[in-house]
């Protein structure tokens, strides 16, 4: 399996946890040590998956300039004001 098939993977993964995090989390079935500690592994998890996402948009960049394009385009939806 290619090596970026890989960190697809771990990157839905990690989607699909931190979405079950949020989930356990709204319910307010948890109590509050297992809130704090699910939290944690939240923000953890948000910041991978950030990462991942700031480096596929630097690849998508350097991709366009490759192609003759010397200008970022921004994605769709940014918050960028």
């Amino acid at each position: 399996m290619p090596k970026s098939d890989d960190k697809l993977k771990d990157f839905e993964k990690s989607l699909n946890q931190l979405e079950k995090i949020v989930s356990q989390m709204e319910s307010g079935e948890l109590g509050l040590e297992e809130s704090l500690a699910q939290f944690e592994k939240g923000i953890t998890l948000a910041r991978s998956c950030q990462d991942t996402l700031a480096k596929a948009e630097l690849r998508v960049e350097q991709l366009i300039e490759k192609n003759g394009l010397p200008q970022a385009i921004p994605f769709e939806g940014t918050d960028e004001d």
